[in-house]
């Protein structure tokens, strides 16, 4: 047994989408077994390789590398279709290079979460919408934890697959046809195609915590890959505007059953300046035309719905509370080249509240719709820093806007993304 544990933990340091898909990738060579432990199709992390572009909704972000391991953990919630889609789309690509083991435990999203999802979403009204994606996340989890739900290893047993949905459903469709006025799903139409998805899981299907276990054991270098981000986190995020799962670092050791003394390093991700999708508090929202060049110059629209992301300037009291909140030992820093061009670069150091000044992170929601930005401007760069290889060839400006970064948030930054491809990347 090794005592040199090499556990590595990334998690999206604000509210999704800063590009945690590509730092995978570019740790992916040194990397043993990549593990996703919450979340589910949700999800949606960018890879770009040689010009090729992947996306990834529950696979983790390292498939494109031969010989590795990558784990679907019990705390995800497992689109069986998008699972399915994702392993054929590698397959015929010929980029299925990694092993994948999926954790029996891990809940499944049938076809009536998808269904409620959007029902409810609707229902909430004008003013009260959460922005949810619609991918029958949020309800999957609510079984979950009310003991109703199916989990992996349930399609696994064609019996008690039949057992459980006979009851499960009853329940459904009492929801359907009494409070949204819907038809009842007729049982056949669930269970067949949930029997041919355990058939299809089967192989896949492993004890991902003993897996995980003699990994830490042996040495290996795990990454655990977050998804969302630590904003959109169920207990520590802007609820209700939220995601359903533990976004943060202590989501890893729930979803995976691995220790937190298991752990050797928290990666931050935060992007050059902040974008969310969805409704919600976003205090650094810029509506004018800055906020519209970050958005095309950024490429801001979601992977996994379209949607165009809201675009703004960085928080420094966001990203403190984030810092503290999961523990962040390094920041990977992405995106640094959408800033180019931008003249004056804008940094949000505190707030006002009713004319006094907040330095702090508030956690009540109706508070953070309500606060004003106070600014910081940076002198920005115009020359093109994508095929910048060092920090040393960056601009002046640039190289300043970074250690900016790392004095407000006593965080060293040790990876500057500087353009969408694997190789656009500058570790220091």
């Amino acid at each position: 047994m090794s005592s040199n544990k090499n556990v590595d933990l990334l998690v999206g340091a604000q509210w999704g989408d800063e590009g945690k898909g590509k730092v995978v990738d570019m740790l992916g060579s040194e990397v043993d077994v990549f593990v996703r432990f919450q979340g589910g199709a949700n999800a949606g992390h960018t890879v770009i390789s040689e010009g090729q572009k992947v996306v990834f909704h529950l696979l983790p972000s390292g498939m494109l590398y031969p010989g590795k391991l990558c784990v679907l953990g019990n705390g995800l919630v497992i689109d069986p279709e998008q699972f399915l889609a994702e392993t054929s789309e590698l397959f015929n690509k010929g980029q299925d290079r990694a092993r994948l083991a999926v954790s029996p435990h891990a809940h499944v999203v049938m076809p009536y979460h998808k269904m409620l999802d959007k029902l409810q979403e609707e229902a909430r009204g004008k003013g009260r919408k959460i922005g949810t994606t619609g991918r029958g996340i949020g309800p999957c989890y609510v079984d979950k934890y009310s003991r109703s739900g199916l989990r992996v290893e349930d399609l696994l047993n064609p019996d008690v697959l039949r057992d459980r949905l006979t009851y499960i459903l009853e329940e459904k469709n009492q929801l359907f046809t009494k409070l949204y006025n819907q038809k009842p799903l007729p049982f056949d139409e669930i269970y067949e195609p949930a029997k041919k998805w355990g058939e299809a899981l089967a192989p896949y299907v492993a004890d991902t915590r003993a897996l995980l276990r003699k990994a830490v054991d042996d040495g290996q270098h795990i990454l655990l890959e977050g998804a969302q981000a630590a904003l959109l986190d169920i207990d520590h995020g802007t609820y209700p505007y939220v995601t359903s799962s533990s976004t943060s670092a202590a989501g890893a050791f729930t979803g995976t059953g691995l220790a937190p003394n298991d752990l050797t390093r928290v990666i931050a991700v935060v992007k050059a300046y902040t974008t969310r999708v969805g409704e919600g508090p976003f205090p650094t929202e810029d509506f004018e035309e800055a906020g519209e060049i970050l958005r095309k110059n950024g490429g801001e629209y979601g992977a996994t719905t379209g949607r165009p992301r809201r675009c703004g300037w960085l928080d420094i009291p966001a990203l403190k509370y984030s810092m503290e909140l999961n523990g962040a030992t390094v920041i990977a820093l992405t995106k640094l080249d959408v800033l180019t061009n931008m003249g004056g670069i804008k940094v949000c150091t505190a707030y006002e509240l009713d004319g006094e000044k907040i330095t702090s992170w508030p956690t009540d929601t109706r508070v953070l719709s309500e606060l004003k930005p106070v600014y910081e401007i940076l002198p920005g760069w115009n020359e093109d820093i994508t095929n910048c290889k060092t920090f040393e060839e960056l601009p002046a400006n640039a190289q300043a806007y970074v250690k900016y970064i790392e004095q407000m948030l006593n965080t060293p930054v040790f990876l500057i993304g500087v353009g969408a491809d694997r190789n656009q990347t500058i570790v220091r």
